[in-house]
């Protein structure tokens, strides 16, 4: 063999399903073999007592991305990817987002024009569908599908964005039939009109009610009845960011039953409550993200929910408005919580946040934590095995894991172009020292190494009509250890 580029020795190599002792050894880009004495390479990195993990994918990104009321995200995609690297994440899918009369295809090439130039790591594109005009269901969503467009997002709340039961009905046939994945953000939205109209007539007002208008029913009741839906067109489908208990026993049943329904969850469903947005003033609006975050006992729930396999895939949900006029303020000083805009950031650290506290705390195995953060998302959305594993012939995508290194969460520590940071002050341990993207070098010694634009985009093809999954045999013990085991 031709001398390597690159050998990181003396590491523990962890995938979904297995963790060794073994060197990697790296060449034009990509793994070509694992053992040991890999014999010389240009550079030899010196990984002991260190983690060597596939670099992480996040599947659930809004970067540089336009809202329904017309704010851009704080993040384009040269500071949202190089948040997303200096916390252990090589590869995302932000969205191209349609929204009422537009093309799909002038937001796919909007979407290129905006990250090819800026990004540096590796990235594809989810759709948003809120218009399924005839001319987007009959030609461009099909043609899309086709050029490796294959996964999609639908609102079932958002006035500006939701569709109906009979347009998601065409959309989840059409995916069957294409091969493609269709993911479901799935609140009931007349339910959460309705509690909001009766808040604000009362004079409550406040960020907190936020929360109570987003009350968990809202949320299990379009699970269920996306569900239903999908189970009638027999077409696959991952609910997004789910937060409560209710929906996550809804498709935890769901694949008791071998539907094909997959489920995701995110770090502000761990790690924050609805006590959160009950803070002085404004600053509960920091907070303010849909669905909400619950209280202590959805938290439990949710952390079980990625320990018995009822999610495979833990996504960042990356929606970042900074603090001010620009973002969540954009509507005065003092906005009604119906007015705030929605979501929190969470791209950097959302795979150090489930390490310290899911697998040093024993919530989760090692290997769970590579399924969840990785390899999974890969495989649902077409990546694998280029991408979430370490593995002759996959990319080079790697995360040398310090997993003794304490660190203490504060904006200034953090590379997106937010001015707060929802985790301020929680203290974890363990965070990448190096990370890898195709061989090359993103981050070390906490410097960018990486040039603006020097990001792939990944083409993906259509898959076929298969369960992506390797669903146990037997129904899912809640107390059972079934999250290596999945995929």
């Amino acid at each position: 063999m031709a001398e390597l580029d690159l050998i990181i020795e003396g590491g523990t190599v962890a995938n979904a399903a297995d963790t060794t002792q073994a060197d990697v050894g790296i060449k034009d880009g990509r793994i070509a073999v694992l053992g040991t004495g890999l014999g010389s390479a240009a550079r030899v990195i010196d990984a002991s007592g260190m983690l060597v993990l596939p670099g992480g994918v996040d599947a659930h990104c809004h970067i540089e991305q336009l809202s329904s009321f017309g704010l851009m995200t704080s993040d384009d995609f040269y500071s949202g990817s190089v948040s997303a690297a200096f916390g252990g994440t090589t590869s995302f899918v932000p969205f191209a987002a349609q929204h009422k009369g537009q093309s799909l295809r002038e937001v796919v090439r909007e979407a290129h024009d905006r990250a090819g130039p800026k990004s540096v790591i590796d990235y594809a594109f989810h759709l948003i569908v809120s218009d399924p005009t005839e001319q987007v269901m009959g030609q461009e969503l099909p043609a899309l599908i086709m050029d490796g467009y294959m996964s999609f997002k639908v609102y079932m709340t958002y006035d500006m964005l939701k569709i109906d039961d009979g347009q998601m009905l065409d959309i989840l046939a059409l995916a069957r039939e294409h091969g493609a994945m269709t993911m479901v953000h799935a609140e009931n939205n007349d339910v959460i009109n309705w509690l909001s109209g009766r808040l604000l007539a009362g004079g409550y007002d406040a960020p907190k009610y936020h929360a109570v208008s987003h009350n968990a029913v809202a949320e299990s009741e379009a699970s269920r009845r996306a569900i239903e839906l999908a189970r009638l067109v027999d077409a696959e489908l991952l609910i997004v960011h789910v937060s409560t208990p209710e929906a996550m026993r809804a498709i935890r049943d769901a694949r008791n039953q071998g539907l094909k329904i997959y489920g995701e969850t995110c770090p502000q469903y761990l790690f924050l409550t609805a006590d959160d947005m009950d803070k002085d003033g404004m600053e509960g609006a920091k907070f303010c993200c849909s669905p909400p975050p619950r209280d202590k006992d959805a938290q439990e729930a949710i952390w079980l929910g990625l320990k018995n396999g009822a999610f495979q895939v833990f996504s960042s949900d990356h929606a970042p408005y900074r603090f001010d006029a620009s973002g969540k303020l954009s509507a005065g000083p003092n906005p009604t919580f119906k007015k705030i805009a929605n979501g929190v950031p969470g791209l950097e650290v959302r795979m150090p946040l489930l390490f310290s506290e899911g697998v040093l705390n024993g919530k989760l195995g090692l290997n769970e934590f590579v399924a969840l953060t990785s390899t999974n998302a890969a495989k649902l959305y077409g990546l694998y095995p280029r991408k979430g594993t370490i593995a002759v012939g996959a990319d080079a995508d790697i995360a040398i894991w310090d997993p003794n290194w304490k660190r203490t969460i504060s904006q200034s520590m953090l590379h997106d172009n937010m001015d707060y940071t929802p985790y301020e002050g929680r203290e974890i341990t363990g965070w990448p020292r190096l990370v890898l993207s195709r061989g090359r070098v993103l981050v070390e010694d906490e410097t960018l190494k990486a040039e603006r634009g020097s990001g792939l985009f990944l083409e993906r093809e259509p898959a076929p009509l298969i369960d992506k999954t390797a669903a146990p045999a037997t129904p899912l013990d809640p107390d059972a250890n079934f999250g290596a085991k999945l995929l």
